[in-house]
Protein backbone atom coordinates (compact mmCIF):
# COMPACT_ATOMS: atom_id res chain seq x y z
CA UNK A 1 0.00 0.00 0.00
CA UNK A 2 1.12 3.26 -0.73
CA UNK A 3 0.09 6.55 1.22
CA UNK A 4 0.50 10.17 -0.21
CA UNK A 5 0.08 12.88 1.70
CA UNK A 6 0.06 16.68 0.75
CA UNK A 7 0.61 19.94 2.42
CA UNK A 8 1.39 23.55 2.18
CA UNK A 9 -1.96 24.76 0.98
CA UNK A 10 -3.30 28.21 2.45
CA UNK A 11 -4.53 31.59 1.68
CA UNK A 12 -2.96 33.82 -0.49
CA UNK A 13 -3.33 37.17 -2.45
CA UNK A 14 -3.17 37.20 -5.81
CA UNK A 15 0.23 37.44 -7.82
CA UNK A 16 1.54 35.23 -4.46
CA UNK A 17 3.48 32.53 -3.80
CA UNK A 18 2.62 28.74 -2.43
CA UNK A 19 4.96 25.84 -2.57
CA UNK A 20 3.19 22.65 -2.23
CA UNK A 21 4.71 19.32 -1.08
CA UNK A 22 3.66 15.74 -1.25
CA UNK A 23 5.45 12.58 -0.10
CA UNK A 24 4.85 8.96 -0.61
CA UNK A 25 5.77 5.98 1.14
CA UNK A 26 5.12 2.46 0.89
CA UNK A 27 7.22 2.06 -2.24
CA UNK A 28 9.94 2.36 -3.69
CA UNK A 29 9.55 6.42 -4.24
CA UNK A 30 11.64 6.84 -7.59
CA UNK A 31 9.61 4.13 -9.39
CA UNK A 32 6.40 6.05 -9.34
CA UNK A 33 5.68 8.77 -11.95
CA UNK A 34 3.89 11.59 -10.01
CA UNK A 35 1.37 14.15 -10.79
CA UNK A 36 -0.50 16.68 -9.62
CA UNK A 37 -4.54 17.24 -10.06
CA UNK A 38 -6.87 20.45 -9.01
CA UNK A 39 -10.42 20.61 -8.36
CA UNK A 40 -12.48 23.99 -7.68
CA UNK A 41 -15.72 24.08 -6.55
CA UNK A 42 -18.57 23.27 -8.86
CA UNK A 43 -15.95 21.72 -11.29
CA UNK A 44 -14.75 18.58 -12.33
CA UNK A 45 -11.17 17.30 -11.23
CA UNK A 46 -8.69 19.01 -13.78
CA UNK A 47 -4.89 17.66 -14.48
CA UNK A 48 -2.18 20.51 -13.37
CA UNK A 49 1.31 19.17 -13.63
CA UNK A 50 3.10 15.53 -13.90
CA UNK A 51 6.48 14.02 -13.42
CA UNK A 52 8.76 11.25 -14.69
CA UNK A 53 10.69 9.25 -12.30
CA UNK A 54 13.64 10.85 -12.09
CA UNK A 55 11.83 14.25 -12.80
CA UNK A 56 13.52 14.56 -16.25
CA UNK A 57 10.27 14.83 -18.22
CA UNK A 58 7.73 17.08 -16.83
CA UNK A 59 4.31 18.30 -18.17
CA UNK A 60 2.18 20.90 -17.43
CA UNK A 61 -1.88 22.31 -18.65
CA UNK A 62 -1.48 25.32 -20.31
CA UNK A 63 -3.34 27.38 -17.74
CA UNK A 64 0.04 27.53 -15.79
CA UNK A 65 2.20 26.50 -17.76
CA UNK A 66 5.20 29.50 -16.95
CA UNK A 67 3.38 30.06 -13.46
CA UNK A 68 3.95 26.69 -12.08
CA UNK A 69 6.86 24.51 -11.32
CA UNK A 70 6.88 20.72 -10.28
CA UNK A 71 10.12 18.80 -9.30
CA UNK A 72 11.00 15.82 -7.37
CA UNK A 73 13.53 14.63 -4.56
CA UNK A 74 13.93 11.33 -4.63
CA UNK A 75 16.39 11.45 -1.70
CA UNK A 76 13.46 12.55 0.63
CA UNK A 77 10.59 10.85 -1.09
CA UNK A 78 9.22 13.88 -1.77
CA UNK A 79 7.50 15.76 -5.19
CA UNK A 80 6.82 19.95 -5.30
CA UNK A 81 4.85 22.07 -7.43
CA UNK A 82 5.81 25.52 -7.02
CA UNK A 83 3.49 28.38 -8.03
CA UNK A 84 3.85 31.81 -8.58
CA UNK A 85 2.07 34.56 -10.27
CA UNK A 86 -1.36 32.93 -8.58
CA UNK A 87 -4.83 34.05 -9.79
CA UNK A 88 -7.96 33.48 -8.12
CA UNK A 89 -9.02 31.10 -10.83
CA UNK A 90 -6.44 28.39 -9.33
CA UNK A 91 -8.38 28.56 -6.12
CA UNK A 92 -9.15 24.67 -5.29
CA UNK A 93 -8.20 21.64 -3.53
CA UNK A 94 -4.89 20.64 -5.37
CA UNK A 95 -4.32 16.61 -4.96
CA UNK A 96 -0.74 14.67 -5.83
CA UNK A 97 -1.23 11.21 -7.49
CA UNK A 98 1.10 8.20 -8.03
CA UNK A 99 1.05 6.35 -10.73
CA UNK A 100 3.32 3.02 -10.49
CA UNK A 101 1.51 0.42 -12.91
CA UNK A 102 1.65 -0.01 -16.58
CA UNK A 103 4.60 0.46 -19.06
CA UNK A 104 2.26 3.54 -20.35
CA UNK A 105 1.60 6.61 -18.81
CA UNK A 106 -1.61 8.71 -19.78
CA UNK A 107 -0.23 11.45 -17.35
CA UNK A 108 -3.50 13.65 -17.61
CA UNK A 109 -6.39 11.02 -16.82
CA UNK A 110 -6.62 10.92 -13.40
CA UNK A 111 -8.18 7.73 -13.64
CA UNK A 112 -4.90 6.14 -14.32
CA UNK A 113 -3.44 6.85 -11.22
CA UNK A 114 -3.20 4.06 -8.55
CA UNK A 115 -2.57 6.65 -5.45
CA UNK A 116 -4.04 9.65 -4.08
CA UNK A 117 -4.06 11.90 -1.16
CA UNK A 118 -6.19 13.22 0.62
CA UNK A 119 -5.97 17.04 -1.10
CA UNK A 120 -4.61 20.32 0.30
CA UNK A 121 -6.70 23.51 0.17
CA UNK A 122 -5.36 26.40 -2.20
CA UNK A 123 -7.16 29.70 -1.77
CA UNK A 124 -6.07 33.08 -4.06
CA UNK A 125 -8.03 36.37 -3.21
CA UNK A 126 -8.40 39.09 -5.22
Amino acid sequence: QVQVVESGGGLVQAGGSLRLSCTASGRTFSSMRMGWFRQAPGKEREFVAAISWNGGTTYYTDSVKGRFTISRDNAKNTMYLQMNSLKPEDTAVYYCAAYLFGSTWPYMVGENYDYWGQGTQVTVSS
